[in-house]
């Protein structure tokens, strides 16, 4: 199986998160062989979530168990041998390149906006001089005079990741950022404030945030398979080793027909749109 290696990321918040899920984990005691533990990424959990329900109509035996705690927890959950699977919604980075991933989709990154701001399109410079801080008020980018409240994903996040590294280059995104622990909470953070900004998964974009083009590209799954949307990020499964007995069947299963679809309409783009077939 293919290993993922790109974005370095390593900070005291990335291990206090990390130890502070395994320190819970590792209290499970007594797993039995029909229960598998699957954490990690809160981008991947609600997905992951909906495949465990499904899973179990033709596993009743075993139990499902995930858990959200961030991508660089559930790596370090894996590691430690607390959970069998970890999810990742970041590349592994080079310290984590020796163990087992596999890629099940991949999602957009959508930037988000209130429905009623008049900015509809951005450009990648923009977005970087808004999370930097060197733009400040929407009328520098054809938008009404107001203070543009920056909110952000928390240190460790695989979406934070995935974003400084598809945008934010060598800038640091602004101390000043309003910091949320979950895609969710940062959508309802925007579709509350008529003057902030965000990023979340393209999946999760509903009616009460507006998604902003980028250079005039519309961020649709469509624009991610052909390469015209540039914003996406991998979601990842990753083991210690070559995963066996149900976490196998487990990940076996997200990659028949049946669950490739199931992520699909839930606004994924599955592996099958993307790459030849699941070994």
């Amino acid at each position: 199986m293919k290993k993922i290696r790109t974005f370095k990321y390593i900070n005291i918040f990335y291990t206090a998160a990390a130890f502070f899920v395994v320190l819970i984990l590792s209290s499970c005691a007594g797993k039995s062989d029909a229960r598998v533990i699957v954490a990690g990424s809160t981008s991947v959990q609600p997905y992951a979530e909906i495949l465990a329900e499904e899973f179990a109509l033709s596993a009743p035996e075993c139990e499902i168990d995930i858990q959200g705690g961030g991508s660089s927890a559930g790596v370090a959950a894996v590691v430690s041998g607390a959970a069998e699977i970890g999810m990742s919604s970041r590349d592994l980075n080079e310290s984590e390149s020796d163990l087992w991933s596999v890629t099940i989709a991949r999602d957009g990154l959508a930037i988000i906006a209130h429905p009623d701001n008049p900015v509809s399109d951005l450009t990648p410079d923009e977005v970087r001089g808004i999370y930097a801080a060197s733009i400040t008020d929407w009328s520098e980018v054809g938008g009404n005079g107001a203070k543009i409240h920056v909110i952000t994903r928390e240190e460790g996040s695989g979406t934070r990741s995935a974003f400084e590294g598809l945008v934010m280059g060598d800038e640091l995104i602004t101390p000043r950022a309003i910091v949320q622990d979950s895609n969710g909470a940062v959508r309802q953070l925007v579709s509350n404030d008529k003057n902030s900004i965000g990023f979340i998964s393209l999946g999760l974009v509903d009616d009460g945030v507006k998604a902003l083009n980028l250079d005039g590209v519309p961020p649709t799954a469509e624009n991610v398979i052909n390469g015209a949307y540039e914003l996406y990020r991998p979601f990842l499964l990753v083991c210690a080793d070559e995963p066996a007995g149900y976490a196998r069947r487990f990940i076996d299963y997200i990659f028949t027909p049946e669950a490739q679809s199931l992520m699909a309409g839930e606004g994924l783009i599955p592996f099958s749109f993307f790459s030849g077939e699941y070994e």
